[in-house]
């Protein structure tokens, strides 16, 4: 059991296909970065947040910001204004992935998996359809986002004793994941505070994003469910087939391994307080999300919370110390290339931010929006939120940078406050699913064999699905007043 090999690394060729493809990106934000004049809005402190003052853009010096520097971006970025962000980020990467390491080689999550597989066997689409609406409803609903991907870890290798994919183990986590905060009905990081922004009463307008929260989720279930069977029936069809042969036969090993009555007890134990320990975390995250003073413990909160499941785990199950930390290091090497695509991910970011170029890029597409037709406008909202969603992953960072400026240009331009927040909402979710200058998309798929590029061919079906529905709802909420105003 010990001396198995963790599935919790990063293959060589997913990281350099992703180091690739982010590099290519800050170059081109570094040349963006040299075509557009710098300028700025004016900012005033709402609270916590600094929000935008509408109307008060001015073009500034351009900074002195050599080339040289594109390439120690992702060093930059350390002290950088993201820092904190990114420090906990990586000592969650490291945390959960030394964490899984010891559950795995401690037998914990192989026991976790028998159990589900024994219990829906001959239900297992129906634990699936349960699988991805609990994602979907966390997200839309709570907007825990970041809180919920370590658990693709589990997801996936359920999906394998399932007998499908790693793409399908995605398909149950991250895709309804990303797709729930998306099609957001009460998400506080989108829809509370653009709709506090644009001074719309708190949730208004439920009812139309209920209805296109359950659309999405029967497109989800049937993408995911309807590839499954395909894999189900043959496997060899799968993009991911010889990533996952290797995988599954590390897994197999580990399911070989027939426990005693007492060895039962003492997984049954650990199964308990690992339980204890995400249910905590997850309230945890919750919290944090509801109380703006707490939203910087998120990261550190689940990473400590999965620390303390692991370890606790391995101890109830008879596991020495020194054995703990040797498998704790085994997952944290396996791990570390995804702190390096995280820095990278952020220093896309920082090259806009030190050409000073991020105001401007949303000064010019307001000039655009503010003479289009209420239509057009709607949909370029959408359009912008999309294109600032690559350099800017924060949700509510977004809303306190565009909608002061958004709200009075859909007034200016005959549509309602709400469906200014309606685009805005679909522009900052669906894209997280394809921009590599998202870091928890990065890290997602390194915690499996599917790479990046592996990833977008698969969904790009459904992106364009998602595309088109988006479209459809939001020339509806034109055409009808979404309201209340």
């Amino acid at each position: 059991m010990g001396n198995s090999e963790s599935s919790v690394k990063i293959g060589k060729k997913a990281f350099l296909g992703s180091v690739i493809i982010i590099f290519v990106l800050m170059i081109i934000s570094g040349i963006m970065g040299r075509i557009l004049p710098a300028g700025s809005f004016d900012r005033v402190v709402d609270g916590a947040r600094e929000v935008v003052v509408s109307g008060s853009f001015h073009y500034t010096e351009a900074p002195d910001y050599p080339i040289w520097r594109w390439l120690t971006a992702p060093v930059e970025v350390l002290w950088g204004a993201d820092s904190l962000t990114i420090i906990t980020l990586s000592l969650l990467i490291i945390f959960i992935s030394g964490s899984v390491t010891v559950l795995e080689t401690a037998g914990v999550i192989t026991y976790i998996l028998d159990e589900l597989v024994e219990k829906f066997r001959s239900r297992k689409y129906l634990l699936m359809a349960m699988i991805i609406f609990l994602f979907m409803f966390l997200a839309s609903f709570l907007g825990i986002y970041e809180g919920l991907v370590p658990l693709i870890l589990f997801i996936v290798p359920l999906a394998h004793s399932l007998g499908w994919d790693s793409l399908t183990g995605l398909g149950m986590s991250l895709m309804p994941l990303a797709f729930g905060f998306s099609s957001a009905v009460t998400n506080p990081f989108t829809i509370g505070v653009a709709q506090k922004i644009a001074e719309l009463p708190l949730f208004s307008g439920a009812w139309y994003r209920i209805i296109f929260f359950v659309v999405v989720y029967f497109f989800v279930y049937l993408f995911v469910s309807t590839y499954a069977k395909k894999i189900e029936r043959k496997p060899e069809l799968s993009i991911v087939y010889k990533e996952d042969l290797e995988v599954k036969r590390t897994e197999g090993e580990l399911h070989k391994t027939k426990l005693s009555d007492s060895e039962k007890k003492k997984m049954s134990r650990a199964v308990i307080w690992f339980t204890l320990s995400m249910t905590a975390a997850i309230i945890m995250v919750l919290l944090s999300s509801m109380v703006s003073a707490l939203s910087d413990l998120a990261f550190p909160l689940m990473g400590l919370f999965f620390l303390i499941g692991g370890i606790g785990s391995a101890f109830l199950v008879g596991i020495k110390g020194r054995n703990i930390l040797r498998f704790f290091g085994r997952g944290t090497l396996g791990i570390l290339p995804g702190i390096l695509l995280v820095l990278m991910a952020y220093s896309v970011k920082h090259i806009i931010d030190q050409a000073q170029i991020t105001d401007t890029i949303l000064y010019l597409a307001s000039g655009a929006i503010s003479k289009a037709s209420p239509d057009a406008a709607a949909f370029l909202v959408y359009a912008l939120t999309l294109g600032m969603n690559f350099f800017i992953g924060s949700a509510s960072a977004k809303a306190f940078l565009m909608m002061p400026i958004l709200t009075p240009l859909a007034d200016l331009v005959g549509i309602t406050r709400q469906t200014a927040v309606l685009a805005f909402d679909f522009g900052d979710g669906f894209s997280n699913m394809v921009y590599p200058s998202n870091a928890l998309l990065l890290i997602a798929l390194g915690f499996t064999v599917v790479s990046y590029p592996k990833w977008i061919r698969w969904t790009f079906p459904l992106q364009l699905v998602m595309l088109g529905l988006t479209c459809a709802f939001l020339w509806g909420a034109v055409q009808f007043g979404f309201g209340p105003f």
